[in-house]
């Protein structure tokens, strides 16, 4: 047991049945989806505002780290309680409040993203953020890390929709963030501090959302083409035109393989295997209609090959290669390093020769997918897990990944945030002034240091073994 002995019977008495000192239930919130594990003293469910308040105001007499959980989605560690301490996990605030006229919506921390969509367009609304976890994830942990998704190019992110805050400082004191209207100029945006800090500066408990109205036409086009450069050169004419898809999701040559072999068919007869670029416009149905005939033309000046949906079940099936690309690159590895990198569309055939130099020098498959609308290329460099040699390249690919990326004006993560994966790279973003003014926040708004310690600003190596992955800290003198 943890020097946290003390101050965990106290929460018990304070909170009950609210705290569970469970051995499966806190190994369940050890780790999220980045599986590094990292046991927590307990796990708290809280029910009420004020026994968010109370765990927190113990954890500051007692300088008790805490860990704000969701679905434990996160893909970087920055949803596992490295300290251990405790586990706020607010999985049980579900509550979604639409607000018809408004065009809004009240949602707490815990609601899952998918429940949202269905809840706002029962009522003729949209809200565009779609991670691919939108079936799991919550929008706490969507706030936290300000989750995109594939309509980010054209309706932007969770920050672009979040209006107001509701929740609690480190300290325990509950705060409100903004209001629930369509303006506010009253203070500081503290708000938007909050959005991306990956639970290190409060605790999220409930979001006001904006809404826009649902899209009454959609229209969906598959394009293949000759490689990646080709596909690259062919996105940035379209967006040269002002055309501005709703959706532009790319899949280069490995990943449409992969998903291929899975499947067992090809996407386009005669084309196996060839990178492709997947289209939807969004609109009303005139608008649909003008963009539409750009783009066929696009298509056809530049596209090997192209079929276009006459209804939604056929968008669906053209959507199945894209479904099933992530899954089936596995075939390629048992393990992977997931990086969500962003690359300014300027330099987006820069990347293409960049990658393509990094595969070889790393011998390892490194499929690639991602939204081209906004430049987030999810990059997923294979390995075999007991291949001690493969994961050391793979390890040196993602440095010489983020060095490139950063190099090319784009940025290390889009949405998956820092916590403990990506935290050595944080200085090839930033400067130290830059670091030193984030510290100066964080140090202000939580001076004991309790809300989601040992990530983002502490240098980890993060080292796996056959049937365990650990972190280690790594002297960085």
């Amino acid at each position: 047991m943890s020097n946290f002995r003390a101050a965990t019977a106290q929460l018990k008495r304070r909170l009950g049945v609210c705290v569970t000192t469970d051995h499966d239930v806190l190994f369940a919130a050890s780790f999220d989806g980045s599986k590094l594990s990292f046991l927590p003293d307990a796990v708290v469910r809280p029910r009420t505002n004020a026994h968010i308040s109370a765990v927190l105001t113990l954890a500051n007499k007692h300088r008790v780290p805490v860990t704000t959980r969701g679905a434990g989605s996160s893909l970087t560690g920055s949803g596992s309680p490295v300290k251990g301490g405790w586990v706020l996990d607010l999985s049980k605030w579900k509550k979604i409040t639409v607000d018809a006229d408004a065009g809004m919506a009240q949602v707490q921390a815990g609601a899952v993203v998918g429940d949202v969509h269905k809840a706002v367009e029962a009522k003729g609304w949209f809200y565009p953020p779609d991670p691919a976890s939108k079936q799991y994830s919550t929008i706490g942990g969507n706030i936290a890390c300000n989750a995109g998704g594939m309509h980010g190019g054209k309706y932007g992110v969770t920050r672009d929709f979040v209006l107001a805050l509701k929740g609690f400082l480190p300290t325990g004191e509950y705060v409100e963030w903004g209001a629930s209207t369509k303006k506010f100029s009253a203070g500081f945006n503290l708000r938007d501090l909050w959005i991306g800090s990956e639970g290190m500066l409060g605790v999220i408990t409930e979001a006001t959302l904006k809404l826009i109205p649902l899209p009454a036409a959609r229209w969906t086009l598959l394009t293949a083409f000759a490689d990646e450069l080709a596909a690259f050169k062919a996105v940035r004419a379209l967006f040269a035109q002002r055309v501005q898809p709703a959706i532009c999701e790319f899949l280069d040559r490995t990943s449409v393989q992969c998903a291929e072999a899975k499947s067992g068919k090809t996407v386009f007869a005669g084309q196996a295997g060839r990178p492709v670029v997947l289209l939807e416009l969004a609109g009303t149905p005139s608008e649909v209609a003008d963009q539409k005939v750009l783009v066929l033309a696009w298509a056809q000046a530049n596209a090997l090959a192209f079929r276009e949906a006459r209804d939604r079940a056929e968008a669906e099936q053209l959507w199945e290669v894209r479904r099933k690309c992530s899954g089936a690159m596995f075939a390629l590895g048992d393990s992977k390093l997931n990086e969500d990198i962003v690359v300014p569309m300027r330099n987006y055939e820069k990347f293409a020769v960049f990658l393509d130099k990094l595969r070889k020098s790393s011998r390892l498959p490194i499929p690639t997918f991602g939204h081209l609308g906004d430049g987030n290329l999810h990059v997923n460099i294979m390995y075999h897990r007991e291949n001690r040699a493969e994961y050391l390249r793979a390890e040196k690919a993602v440095g010489t990944l983020m060095a490139g990326v950063v190099k090319l004006g784009g940025a290390i993560s889009g949405e998956h945030g820092i916590g403990l994966a990506k935290t050595p790279f944080l200085r090839l973003q930033h400067s130290p002034a830059q670091i030193k003014a984030m510290q100066a926040v964080k140090l202000a708004l939580d001076p004991n240091g309790i809300l989601n310690p040992g990530k983002m600003f502490t240098l980890f190596k993060v080292w796996e073994h056959p049937r365990l992955k650990i972190a280690l800290p790594w002297d960085h003198k």
